[in-house]
């Protein structure tokens, strides 16, 4: 506790909050605890935290509506259960503001959002949440719009929420990695100005994530936390400097490091023949290149891995992307507008619209109507690349399809 509090005295008893002080890492309680000294309203968030753990009850109330005019997304309401006792957090709404690509920021920019937030919230702020946004906690109801219009003049926008697209995030990309196989910064951010009225205004099922990796260490980990995963990868060879995985023998046991541990075993070594790959089996899983970075290079095709439906457990459990579109040439389609991507996405959108159930995932109505059947409505051919589940057998089945197919045939007949 800092002196500042020490002397204010603190307005609520919380010995069990004070045990999460203990030990050697950092505590969030410490952070409440100096927000509290000049936020009255974070003094009462202690209160109110410290009577759920004493009751094991979530003391915040379900239901009720907050936003800024014009806006169906960017506010997360939250209401007190007691706001006779802690009236600091009758209204205490999480502001969702849509992130830089790349989380960049200057320190000036940083302050003018810190005042922003020590004015209009609780003092706290959240960098970032699981969606990418930056959050702050604390906004009452009528301090939303001020505060809009005040983040506004700093070119800040609200992120998305509720049933509609959710602010897409972008690893750092070509911007520090030297790994990026597409630029995900300018890819996240095209994004996010054409699906202006899908982030700011719920018109679907259930929430939509979108996310951008640029190459298969998914650094993002867009494969298992969006609806729409794009994960760079590249078409031709690994490349090789033969010299350099000779170094890389003289002080590392490539068959333990590297070989024994890739997903199809298809690399091999010796001193005579130096590394060979067999690229066709080859799954794009990077550890090789990871282990021996001077010495293996992805190859210079690139582009991105189209992956879907990816989420963890909500109604349904947790499911890993499937591959949709093997290799999307990203910097072409971008070039001309993104013609191919719009146009996938309006029809998937389209099916989900009339076919989703409510509070149902895209990946989720997938799984309950059968594959074939999405693949044959949104106008994409089946293929083999199209895995549904890595290092097992992992072609999706599409015997249901296939019947169906029979049955039209033979009512045709």
């Amino acid at each position: 506790m800092s002196n500042e509090t020490a002397k204010k005295g603190k307005k609520w008893e919380t010995p069990l909050l004070d045990q999460l002080k203990e030990g050697p890492w950092p505590s969030f309680v410490r952070e409440l605890e100096r927000c509290a000294t000049t936020s009255p309203r974070t003094e009462d968030l202690l209160g109110q935290l410290e009577q759920s753990y004493k009751d094991n009850v979530n003391h915040w109330k379900h239901g009720g509506m907050a936003g800024v005019t014009g806006y169906g997304t960017g506010i997360t309401a939250r209401f007190s259960a007691m706001p006779e006792k802690f009236p600091g957090c009758k209204e205490y709404h999480t502001v969702r503001i849509g992130q830089t690509q790349g989380y960049f920021y200057t320190s000036e920019v940083l302050r003018k959002l810190a005042d922003i937030c020590d004015k209009y919230a609780g003092g706290l702020f959240d960098f970032h949440a699981s969606s990418g946004d930056i959050q702050t906690l604390g906004t009452r109801t009528d301090e939303l719009d001020p505060m809009f219009a005040e983040l506004r003049k700093i070119h800040f926008d609200l992120g998305g929420g509720g049933s509609g697209v959710r602010t897409p995030s972008a690893c750092i990309g070509p911007a520090r990695c030297e790994w990026a196989m597409f630029d995900t910064l300018r890819a996240c951010q095209d994004f996010v100005e054409h699906y202006q009225d899908e982030l700011h205004r719920p018109m679907f099922n259930y929430k939509w994530k979108t996310k951008f990796s640029g190459c298969p260490n998914d650094c993002d980990c867009s494969g298992v936390r969006s609806d729409l995963s794009f994960v760079g990868v590249w078409k031709d060879n690994i490349r090789i400097d033969q010299d350099a995985v000779k170094k890389y023998a003289e002080k590392m046991n490539i068959w333990e490091d590297v070989i024994y541990k890739c997903p199809t075993k298809c690399m091999s070594y010796d001193e005579k023949n130096g590394m060979v790959i067999d690229d066709s089996n080859c799954v794009k899983c990077m550890h090789c290149i990871n282990m021996m970075p001077k010495a293996l290079r992805p190859g210079v095709v690139r582009g991105a891995q189209i992956r879907f439906g990816g989420k963890v457990t909500m109604t349904v459990g947790a499911r890993l992307g499937f591959v949709l579109v093997p290799f999307y040439d990203i910097e072409k389609d971008k070039k001309e507008g993104y013609p191919f991507l719009t146009e996938l996405l309006d029809r998937i959108w389209e099916f989900w619209d009339e076919n989703g159930a409510s509070r149902e995932r895209v990946g989720e109505l997938i799984q309950r109507i059968g594959i074939g059947n999405f693949l044959e409505e949104i106008g994409l051919d089946p293929i083999p690349e199209m895995i549904a589940f890595p290092r097992q057998n992992p072609f999706i089945d599409f015997e249901e399809y296939y019947e169906e197919e029979g049955e039209e045939e033979e009512q045709e007949e």
